[in-house]
């Protein structure tokens, strides 16, 4: 919709809301700008009618009083064009009040601010915890990340980005050029899915390991967005969620909670060390790599020489 026409149109529905009287076109071509501006009587009628009839398709109930010191003259009720009152269940305000945390440090974290006193106002109560039930399964989502916007509003507005990337086993970061999805939260570190030009294939990145900034391409996307793009189940089987062998670590007492809560067994040794068994599944051994020298892989084998290469690549660097 053209600026001038949306301006034209809220001046309309403002006057139709703020009379406590039917107003005729007179009256509402004397008191819009744009009116009269239109030229002939023609045209305001043609422009006016056309203009009612959208406020009416966007859901404006606009009322028509016939025989008002012979004009017809137009009005919309406040009471016939408020909202129903906005209530919800405790779930619903958790959930709403999370979606505002996610910009408590993005640009648009004074919105979001605002939007939580309204939804405060609309039932959820001062004294509950916006993350409610849901903190035991994501107690936060810290947005630190520089690249969060720039991808976020990419997504949006489907545009290629391009932006440097380190892999895990990787000494140095290399460009991606990239078709962005969708972002996605997983265990306290975010996530973006999409189609990797150079390799041709859906790849899943994390805004931790992008380094640099985050530069837009021109162009059109050159494959589909799916319908259901699966950020978190591509994770999940980095990590071993979907394993169905098992390894064993040493891992320190107070470190690498993520992964106590994946153990299906825990033995203390005693020292400052425990020994955990977790599943293992493709993927495992860069995600303990994450936790330095607070884990040791014990068994199997293969996994624990995967482990040592990739920590040898990044010392290398």
């Amino acid at each position: 919709m053209a600026i001038a026409k949306a301006e034209r149109l809220m001046n309309l529905a403002l006057c139709l809301l703020g009379t406590r009287r039917p107003l005729s076109k007179r009256e509402l071509r004397e008191s819009i700008e744009a009116y009269l501006e239109a030229g002939s009587d023609d045209s305001f009628n043609r422009m006016f009618e056309r203009d009612k009839d959208d406020l009416r398709e966007l859901g404006l109930v606009i009322e028509t009083v016939d025989n008002l010191d012979g004009e017809t003259g137009y009005l919309a009720r406040r009471d016939s064009n408020r909202l129903p009152a906005i209530t919800l269940d405790a779930e619903e305000a958790a959930a709403l009040g999370l979606a505002a945390k996610v910009w408590q440090q993005a640009r648009l974290a004074g919105a979001a601010s605002g939007a939580l006193q309204k939804l405060r106002a609309a039932g959820l109560p001062e004294d509950v915890d916006p993350y409610g039930a849901h903190s035991a399964l994501e107690p936060r989502i810290p947005v630190h990340e520089a690249a969060f916007e720039p991808l976020m509003l990419a997504c949006r507005d489907r545009r290629p980005v391009v932006f440097d990337y380190r892999k895990a086993n990787a000494a140095q970061p290399e460009p991606r050029h990239v078709e962005p999805w969708a972002l996605e939260c997983w265990r306290g570190h975010w996530y973006l899915a999409g189609w990797d030009r150079d390799r041709r294939a859906e790849r899943v990145f994390r805004l931790s390991r992008i380094t640099g900034k985050v530069r837009s391409r021109s162009g059109r996307y050159t494959v589909p967005v799916p319908d259901v793009v699966t950020v978190r189940e591509t994770v999940a089987s980095w990590a071993g969620e979907t394993a169905d062998r098992s390894a064993r670590i040493r891992l320190r007492s107070d470190a690498g909670y993520p992964l106590r809560a994946k153990a299906t067994a825990v033995r203390e040794l005693g020292d400052g060390w425990d020994e955990l068994e977790i599943p293992y599944g493709h993927g495992l051994d860069a995600w303990l790599v994450e936790f330095g020298p607070d884990v040791v892989v014990l068994e199997p084998a293969e996994l624990r020489a995967d482990v040592v290469d990739r920590l040898r690549a990044v010392a290398k660097g």
